[in-house]
């Protein structure tokens, strides 16, 4: 169509038209009008028709003709497009970064267990390499392990062989007696925890005190029975290798601090008011009965209390002996229990601060009278010059042990079967042990001056395989 063009016509007058375009228009509209009659609603809000006009009589004949092509052009316009609506395509989620991870906190680690110093340990060995072998009487040995049945036989490992002592006639000549123990036990080594096969062996007893059950101007020093607030704490469940140590304190409001010291107990006794066993005249005496770990007590009316071991502080131990000669107060020739003893007389004004040194206190029970002997750790009493006190940590309590060694101050031999039936706060290491010597004067002339080299072997029953070294988790 030419429609689109201006409405008028160059070279002719405005209301002039010829006839047959007059005829045509006429028809234009025609068509229009009846387009306009069937359009859409939309269309016919947004484009008017010639029917819709109104227009005065006089419009001039061009005029309407232009209209008309005006009219035909809007109703032949291409309608306005309207964008096609899509199919559906696959739901694509949005965008969008992952969270972050939240942040884990590793789990802290299992607590490690307190150090636990490596003692020594037990070797396989042949009997031929124990000196003298038989030599001494077995007999007392026999008589004491069989005493410290009552508590071994409780393990399955030691039920034969105590069933089998138990056994053997009174009457069995010797030479027996070193037949069964060769047939029911293998000997094993004791070794230090630097591989060496030699350590130190000392001597105890069990000494006479003179004291009261009241306290006088003569008996002034206290021996105190175990506390009620001493707790004793016992980590073995948690590491094995803590077995045999404990660990010891009291309660300060909710804390567990270390319970009183030596110290703390000599300068304010009150602290244990109540808890006398008895009064004696020396502190000294007191002191060296800590040591011993059991004694008697004379009263003014002859009648003698037996006291044992009952418990300790926790505090470690500290050798008075040691002390005296690193202070040069004697020498070390003179470090014995008779030599701090004279040391004592003449110098009173220092025992305290010298006894004070050592922490550890010991506190005490009362015993029976009419015991063979005071009761040591394996809970049976002890058989003077055949018990022995050893480290539990290499040596079980309870097993006979030929220990090699000399007497006192002395090249002589002492050579013999014995038993491990008590522990002592001195007595660290795998070749270490305490030769207990009995009662009296007499004994403690030989325990005071005890401080010999010495070797020793463990006697455990065939198939029983040594313990595990404490403080290596198995091997040394």
């Amino acid at each position: 169509m030419t429609g689109n063009h201006a409405p008028g016509f160059p070279g002719r007058s405005r209301g002039a038209a010829p006839s047959s375009l007059r005829a045509f228009f006429g028809k234009v509209h025609q068509t229009i009008a009846m387009a306009t009659a069937s359009a859409a609603s939309t269309s016919s809000n947004t484009q008017p028709t010639m029917a819709s006009l109104r227009l005065p009589p006089t419009t001039p004949l061009w005029a309407l003709c232009a209209l008309a092509i005006a009219a035909l052009a809007a109703g032949c316009a291409a309608p306005e497009k309207v964008a096609e609506a899509k199919p559906p395509g696959p739901a694509v989620a949005p965008l969008a970064c992952p969270p972050a991870p939240k942040p884990v906190c590793p789990a802290p680690p299992a607590p490690a267990p307190p150090p636990v110093d490596y003692r020594g340990k037990l070797e396989p060995a042949v009997w031929s390499e124990i000196p003298d072998w038989g030599r001494e009487a077995l007999r007392p040995a026999l008589d004491a392990f069989v005493r410290g049945c009552a508590v071994l036989a409780r393990q399955e490992a030691w039920k034969g062989a105590c069933d089998a002592a138990l056994a053997i006639p009174a009457t069995a000549p010797e030479g027996e007696l070193a037949q069964w123990f060769q047939g029911a036990f293998d000997p094993y080594r004791v070794v230090n925890a630097d591989d060496t096969a030699t350590g130190m062996i000392t001597g105890y007893y069990e000494p006479l005190l003179h004291g009261s059950r009241t306290r006088t101007a003569r008996f002034r020093v206290p021996i105190f029975a175990a506390p009620p607030d001493l707790l004793t704490i016992d980590l073995s469940s948690l590491y094995p290798e803590l077995k045999h140590r404990r660990l010891r304190g009291r309660l300060e409001g909710n804390r567990v601090v270390p319970y009183f010291s030596r110290e703390d107990i000599d300068s304010d006794p009150a602290l244990l008011k109540g808890l006398e066993i008895a009064w004696v005249d020396d502190p000294i005496d007191v002191f060296f009965l800590h040591i011993q770990g059991s004694g008697q007590i004379e009263l003014p009316t002859g009648e003698r209390i037996r006291v044992g071991y009952a418990d300790q502080n926790g505090h470690p131990f500290r050798s008075l002996g040691a002390l005296l000669i690193r202070r040069g107060e004697i020498p070390p020739e003179r470090a014995s229990m008779q030599g701090i003893k004279e040391w004592a007389k003449r110098h009173k004004r220092k025992v305290r601060e010298f006894l004070d040194a050592n922490p550890s206190y010991v506190f005490f029970r009362e015993l029976p009278n009419d015991l063979p002997g005071p009761i040591g750790a394996l809970g049976v009493p002890l058989t003077p010059e055949r018990s022995i006190a050893v480290d539990p940590r290499v040596i079980p309590l309870g097993v006979p042990v030929y220990l090699a060694t000399t007497r006192p101050n002395t090249d002589e031999p002492l050579e013999r079967l014995v038993v491990a039936q008590d522990t002592g706060g001195a007595i660290n290491g795998g070749v270490r042990a305490d030769f207990f010597w009995g009662f009296g004067d007499a004994a403690g002339a030989e325990a005071g001056k005890m401080r010999q080299a010495g070797r020793m072997w463990v006697l455990l029953p065939k198939g029983m395989s040594p313990p595990a070294p404490a403080g290596t988790g198995g091997t040394p």
